[in-house]
């Protein structure tokens, strides 16, 4: 018996090394390409770099298209992710503390919302900025990302919420306390897990999302993803460069998630991620 339980456990631990193994094979190669110059790109194949070379990622600091890329990236995902999170709460607390005429169908409207592809706001939303003189800003892309990720918070965060004991609501109210200081003080932190959670999903869709991004800037707010799908010229591709980008943008998605692990961690433990 225990042998058996021993062979299992060495099967899964190989399955496991040779999976993260085979997912950390682009990544490498990525790096790799990153760390050579065009011309051994292009003629030779080899594991390792025969000459290491940083000029690539040189060309992203010091090439003003490509560092504004990133902050203006930074700046419309962070917007993005704090608004959606403020919208999502009040909303998930309504779903799930109350009942109303049609509150399952608006919820399920909300999730209907989220399925739709982008491409189907992508008119309507390119209007409309140039109409208000919206069109090149920050906000514009925040805002039209707000679209898919509130669903998806309110969906999360409901979960979390409905987890929360509705004594805990009604005893604050007893002690005296009114909503916006229930809320805040006391209801929040219960949730911190879910608003983790929350918070990295909506990072992660705006940071990733490219066909909103590129289609609503053009010069002042241009993303980084915009930019990378830039990277042709007379010469042809640019590999080094855009591998260098590849691994930079990799980095934020990397410390959002690590900071936010063991929320996520609960998150799948509830059953709501």
């Amino acid at each position: 018996m225990h042998d058996r339980t021993g062979q299992r456990r060495w099967i899964r631990a190989i399955v496991l090394i040779v999976y993260i193994l085979f997912a950390l094979i682009p990544l490498y190669w990525m790096l790799s390409i990153a760390l050579r110059t065009n011309e051994e790109t292009m003629s030779t194949f080899a594991l390792l770099p025969q000459r290491i070379t940083f000029d690539n990622f040189m060309v992203i600091f010091t090439d003003p298209s490509w560092y504004w890329g990133y902050i203006n990236s930074i700046i419309y995902v962070v917007i993005n992710t704090v608004l959606s999170v403020l919208v999502a709460l009040p909303a998930a607390y309504a779903f799930s503390r109350y009942r109303f005429l049609g509150d399952k169908h608006m919820f399920f409207w909300l999730l209907t919302n989220r399925m739709t592809p982008p491409a189907v706001f992508l008119l309507p939303f390119f209007q409309l900025y140039s109409s208000v003189g919206l069109q090149d800003t920050h906000i514009a892309v925040a805002l039209a990302h707000m679209l898919f990720n509130v669903p998806l918070a309110v969906w999360i965060l409901e979960g979390f919420m409905s987890g929360v004991p509705r004594e805990i609501d009604e005893t604050a109210y007893i002690d005296g306390y009114s909503f916006p200081t229930f809320f805040v003080k006391i209801f929040v932190p219960l949730i911190k897990a879910g608003i983790g959670v929350t918070a990295f999903f909506c990072f992660m869709f705006s940071w990733v999302e490219l066909l909103l991004a590129r289609t609503l800037t053009t010069v002042n707010a241009k993303p980084i993803a915009a930019v990378m799908t830039r990277t042709v010229s007379a010469a042809g591709m640019d590999w080094g460069v855009l591998s260098a980008a590849g691994v930079l943008t990799i980095i934020p998605g990397a410390l959002v998630i690590y900071f936010v692990r063991n929320y996520i961690a609960k998150g799948f433990a509830m059953g709501r991620v």
